[in-house]
Parts: C-alpha cells; structure tokens; sequence
C-alpha cells in the first residue's frame, strides 16, 4: 500500500477511536453491555458469512442490520462498537491494516447513523409500539447516512490505491454499487425488526432475524452461482476460439477488459457495463464456423476466404442468440465490424447506426490487435497504436469513443500480450492484420 493509503487508514482508525472514546461507559448498565455482545455477535456472524452478489461483483453481507439495531437499541457509540467488531471477522485474511480500517469504517458509519437518528427526534431504547410511524423516518435517514458513510470511505481508500488489486475492487464496488444500496437499505429494514422484536423477545429477537437472513444468503448465492456459470460458458467458447485460432490467444479477454474501460470511462450503467464486458469476450465467436484452413492459412486471403472470414459475425450472432443473459451484447457481437463511414461488415451500417456496444467493441478490438504480435509482423506500441486509433477516428472508429479508451487507458494502464507461439508448421503465416486500421480499407478483421 502507498504513503496515502496508509495516512488515509490512520486517519479513519482514529477518527473511530475518537467517536468512541469520551464515552461514560460506567454510567450504562448491564443489559446495555448484553444487548451490546448479543448484536456484536450477530454482526459477526453476518460478516463472516458474506455470499458474492454475482462472479464479478462485491461480497453482500447482511451485518448491517446488526449496526442499525444498535443506532435505535443503544445510541450511536453502542452502534459504533457494534461496527468495530469487524475487526474480528472470520472471513477477512489475517491483514492487520485492513482489519482496522474496516472496523473503523463500521464504527464511524455506525457513529454516524446514531447522530442522524438522534439529531432526527429518534429516541434510543427499545421502540415502544406507540413510537412507530414517527420513529421510521428518522431511522430511514439514519440507514441512509449509514449506508452513504460506509461506502464513501470504503470507495476512498480504493480511489487511493494504484496497484491492479486496487483498481479491480474499485471496478467491482462501482460496477455493483446500485446493488449494494439498494441490499444495504433492504437489510435497514431488518435492523429496524431486530429492534421493534427486543421489546417483546429480547435478545433471542436476533435469533430470529438470524432465519431470513440466511434465507436471502442462500438465495444470492445460488444467484451467484448462476452468474459463474454463464462465466463458464463464456470461457469454455473463447478457449474454443482460441483453440482454433492461435494466434489470438488471450485476444478475447482483453478485449473484454478494453471494452469495460471504455464503457465506465463514459459513464455507462453498471449492468450495460457488465454487458458490454461479456459482448467484448464473446466478439469473435462466429469463428467456430469459419473454416480452420482459413483462419491458419500460409499467404493471402482469396476473395472467397475472405466472404467466409466476414460471415463471422452473423455467425457468432447464431452461436449465442439463445443464452438469454446476452441482451444488447448481442448487438456488440453482429456490428463490430462496421466502420462510421459505412465501408464495414456484414451490414455497411455508418455513424449512429453502429449500436453503440458494436462501436465501443471495434475500438478496443482493434488496439488489442495492433499491441499483439502475430507471426506475420510484430506488435506495435501503445503510443503508435493509440495513434492509429486517432487516425481512424471518423472513418472506422467513433472519434467519443476513441478518446474516452485513450482516457481510461492513461489511467489504468494496459499489459501488453506475451508473443503468441504457433505450431511449427505454421510459422510462416503471411495474412494482413484485419484489425489493423491502417491496413487497406477492406481488410478490417484480425485473423
């Protein structure tokens, strides 16, 4: 981690330990401290049973429904507390720094979720029925700053943090923030019970939320699971692909990534953005249905070689139809080959006419294939290909979409393939590169 991220982390430990600090804890009582121990144990059971919300997104945890229990049951440095035993949660690696900034995170969220609910006219106890509605509003705005705290400070320290391990979690807590809120306002709800219940049944009212919760776990994660396979299956035809075409090795992944920084570059949503990422992975698998000799074959491509190499996208277009989770990635895989100036395949579609998923997909296809080496030439640079790009801007490519790729790529950087080996008995490959905008105008596809 960089000087910042530490500074960053120092500063919310002890901005928690601050909150927390100056209060008179012999002027509680014991059933403060039980009730204290019995959400704290609840919380960490939440925690360290956290499920994906999907195969790329964040970890859902219900423990917030601990937290906001303690805002209503026992004030804002009960909830504080409560947050701060995450520092013992079961599922987090034995990472002192991390342990202690997502205790702190908790508490100060926590902290922060008590004051609004006080500052509201919410009284701290056990809410008496004659309490409810007006206690609910000023809970809703507690769970909201909870939720809105907890994320801003957890978004902070990714911001800060450079290497790839930053950037991904970042990538997955934008990619599913709708989602997280959404959840985290959801189990609010469940705090709220958890309070409302302790009047009638005590403590044993944890116990009893305990059942939903665990209901909704087993739920996301068969969602989650669901999700891994469609991953699977993606993955298993990309190899296929790949298998088939081995000069474009890793092609389809990386073209996936590019696709996804174009399209949080220019603020897409999160489930188009998922989209778009699952289209770029998929582009090319209209090759299965190419022929072998054509796509390995020594020397130029005969006009008819070529007709065969420009049916692909309809190809991949019959393959994947069926997988219903596609939806607009559909549209990306069928026009990723047409240009802006309607000179492209299979359509001849130009400008606006492109989907937009086809236009960004074009994009990062070609950079990918300009920094690859391939036996018929070697890879050009970064620079010189994010020249090339410039240069087909207008022409081949969406001159928004270009910069916004060049803008994402100055940010998170790109890893340059390793050179793809060939059997022996093709090394000599002599095609052109279809991707290659500089190539001559009917040759737009990378072989």
């Amino acid at each position: 981690m960089s000087r910042p991220v530490w500074l960053y982390i120092a500063a919310v430990v002890i901005l928690a330990v601050a909150l927390i600090a100056p209060m008179h804890f012999a002027a509680v009582g014991i059933r403060w401290w039980i009730e204290l121990g019995v959400l704290q144990l609840l919380f960490l059971i939440c925690d360290s049973t956290s499920t994906p919300l999907t195969s790329r997104q964040s970890a859902w945890s219900p423990s917030s429904s601990a937290t906001l229990a303690a805002v209503v049951l026992l004030g804002p440095v009960g909830a504080a507390m409560v947050g701060a035993i995450s520092v013992f949660s079961l599922r987090r690696p034995l990472i002192v720094a991390e342990r202690l900034f997502n205790g702190a995170m908790y508490a100060v969220s926590g902290y922060a979720a008590g004051r609004t609910f006080i500052a509201l006219h919410g009284d701290v106890g056990r809410p008496l029925p004659h309490m409810f509605p007006m206690i609910i509003w000023p809970f809703a705005a507690a769970a909201a700053v909870h939720v809105i705290t907890n994320h801003g400070l957890l978004w902070g320290a990714l911001r800060l943090t450079r290497k790839d391990s930053g950037l991904r979690d970042r990538g997955r807590l934008e990619s599913s923030l709708t989602l997280l809120l959404a959840s985290d306002l959801g189990y609010a709800v469940l705090g709220l019970l958890i309070a409302a219940l302790w009047t009638v049944v005590g403590a044993f009212a944890a116990v009893l939320v305990l059942v939903p919760l665990f209901v909704a776990r087993w739920a996301m994660g068969q969602f989650a699971e669901q999700q891994r396979a469609y991953a699977a299956t993606m993955e298993a035809l990309c190899q296929a692909v790949e298998t088939k075409d081995f000069y474009t090795r890793g092609h389809s992944e990386r073209v996936s990534r590019g696709s996804g920084m174009i399209a949080r570059e220019i603020g897409m949503r999160p489930d188009r953005a998922d989209a778009i990422s699952y289209a770029g992975m998929l582009h090319d698998v209209g090759k299965l249905g190419v022929p072998t000799k054509v796509l390995q074959k020594n020397g130029a491509l005969t006009e008819e070689e070529y007709a065969a190499i420009q049916l692909h996208p309809m190809r991949g277009l019959e393959i994947v139809r069926e997988i219903g989770f596609l939806d607009e990635a559909l549209t990306g895989i069928m026009h990723h080959h047409e240009r802006i100036d309607g000179k492209g395949y299979p359509m001849g579609l130009a400008a606006d006419e492109i989907p937009e998923f086809a236009r960004i997909i074009a994009v990062a296809d070609a950079f990918d294939s300009m920094t690859s080496n391939r036996s018929y030439r070697q890879a050009r640079g970064i620079d010189q290909a994010v020249r090339e790009l410039r240069k087909g801007a207008g022409s081949q490519f969406d001159p928004a979409l270009v910069e916004a790729f060049i803008t994402a790529l100055q940010r998170e950087g790109w890893t340059l393939p390793e050179p793809a080996a060939a059997p022996l008995d093709h090394q000599t490959v002599t095609a052109q590169d279809h991707d290659d905008p500089t190539a001559p105008l009917r040759v737009v596809e990378s072989l």
